[in-house]
C-alpha cells in the first residue's frame, strides 16, 4: 500500500469530520496496464473535490458527475457498496479514454463510518501493516493485522486491501549530501530520519519535515523499529560512524542498505567488521556499496539522484521482476 492511498483517507477522514459526504472508490480490477494498481483508492467530496486517483484522469470526471448528482449514497440508493465498470465496449473505451477496449473495474463505497479510518491511520504510523476487509452485502469494514506476501483479493463479494506503514529512510550523517538525499527523498513520499551525533553537521540541518535524531548511531538503528518498509544509507564518510550503523542494520529488516565509500573502501570496511565484530561474510549480502545507480554523479545533487534511483528500484523489486508494462495513458487491452 502506497502512503499516497494513506493520504486519500487522511483526506476523507477530514471532509467526513467536517460535515461533507464522501465517497471511497478502489480498483479491483484492471484488463491491460494501469497508472494506478488494484488497491489504489480515491475519495470523493460531495462537492466534487478529490483526493487520489484511480485511472490517471481517464474515468475521475465521470465518477465526480456522477457523486454530485446524488451517488454518494450508493449507485443502489442504499447507501451500500456496489461495482461499476469503465469500457466494457468499444464504444465506452472510447469515451473514457480506455483504447482498444480497456476494462476498470471499482468499488464504489460511501464513507458512513469514520471509526476505521481512524484506526487504521493510529496503527499505520505505529508501523503497523494492516488489512482492511469490506463487505459489499452491508458495507461493514474490519481490520486485522496483515502478514508480509498478502495481497489484494476480492470475490465479488469482500473485498480485502492492505495498508502498510509509510516508507522511511534513515540517513546516517547531516552533511551537504544528506540534505540533498533527504530533499529528494521527500519529494518521492519517504518519511526521512537523520542521525548524525556530530553537532558541527548536525547543526547546520534545517529542512521541514525531517527528522533528527539523537544518538549514535547503532544505538538509533537498533531502538527505532526498523522494519521492511525502512531504507538505511550510511553517508559521514566516517568510518566509526558508519561501521557502527552498518553493524545494526545489515542484520536488521531493513528492504535496502548502502554506504558511501569506493570499492576499495567498502572492501576494507567489510573485512574490518568481520575480524573487529565478529560479522559474518553473508551478512554484507544485501549492502549496497558504493551506493546508489551507476551514473557517473559527481555533485551532491547527482549522486542524491543514484541513491534514490536505487532505492525505488529495490522497493520496487518485485513488480521490476514481472513483465515490464507501460506506466502512462490509461487502461489498455
Amino acid at each position: 500500500m502506497e502512503s499516497l492511498d494513506l493520504r486519500v483517507l487522511t483526506d476523507a477522514l477530514s471532509w467526513k469530520t467536517s460535515g461533507h459526504g464522501v465517497t471511497l472508490v478502489t480498483v479491483v480490477e484492471t484488463w491491460g496496464s494501469a497508472p494506478r494498481p488494484a488497491g489504489a483508492i480515491l475519495a470523493v467530496r460531495d462537492d466534487g473535490v478529490v483526493s487520489g486517483s484511480v485511472s490517471g484522469g481517464c474515468v475521475e470526471d465521470d465518477l465526480i458527475a456522477r457523486i454530485k448528482v446524488g451517488e454518494h449514497a450508493g449507485l443502489n440508493g442504499q447507501g451500500k457498496p456496489s461495482m461499476i465498470a469503465y469500457g466494457v465496449t468499444k464504444d465506452e473505451a472510447a469515451r473514457f479514454g480506455l483504447p482498444c477496449g480497456g476494462t476498470l473495474r471499482l468499488v464504489q463505497e460511501p464513507l458512513v463510518d469514520t471509526a476505521w479510518v481512524s484506526e487504521l491511520l493510529a496503527r499505520t504510523v505505529n508501523h503497523e501493516l494492516l488489512a482492511r476487509t469490506l463487505s459489499l452485502s452491508s458495507g461493514a469494514v474490519q481490520l486485522r493485522a496483515a502478514a508480509r506476501g498478502e495481497t489484494m483479493a476480492f470475490d465479488g463479494l469482500t473485498l480485502t486491501t492492505l495498508f502498510g506503514p509509510k516508507w522511511r529512510l534513515l540517513l546516517i550523517g547531516a552533511g551537504q549530501l544528506s540534505q540533498a538525499v533527504a530533499q529528494m527523498a521527500q519529494m518521492l513520499d519517504f518519511e526521512v530520519l537523520v542521525c548524525d551525533p556530530r553537532e558541527e553537521y548536525a547543526a547546520t540541518l534545517h529542512m521541514d519535515n525531517v527528522i533528527r535524531v539523537a544518538g549514535m548511531p547503532d544505538d538509533v538503528v537498533r531502538d527505532m523499529g526498523v522494519d521492511a518498509h525502512t531504507a538505511i544509507v550510511a553517508l559521514t564518510h566516517d568510518s566509526k560512524l558508519d561501521d557502527m550503523a552498518l553493524m545494526e542494520a545489515l542484520t536488521s529488516d531493513a528492504f535496502y542498505v548502502g554506504a558511501l565509500g569506493s570499492r576499495r573502501n567498502q572492501a576494507t570496511r567489510k573485512a574490518r567488521l568481520i575480524e573487529h565484530f565478529d560479522m559474518l561474510d553473508s551478512d554484507f549480502a544485501k549492502l549496497h556499496g558504493p551506493v546508489g545507480l551507476r551514473l557517473g554523479a559527481k555533485t551532491p545533487a547527482e549522486i542524491a539522484v543514484s541513491i534514490m534511483a536505487e532505492i525505488v528500484q529495490v522497493k520496487n523489486a518485485a513488480s521490476l521482476s514481472a513483465a515490464v508494462e507501460p506506466a502512462l495513458g490509461c487502461v489498455v487491452a
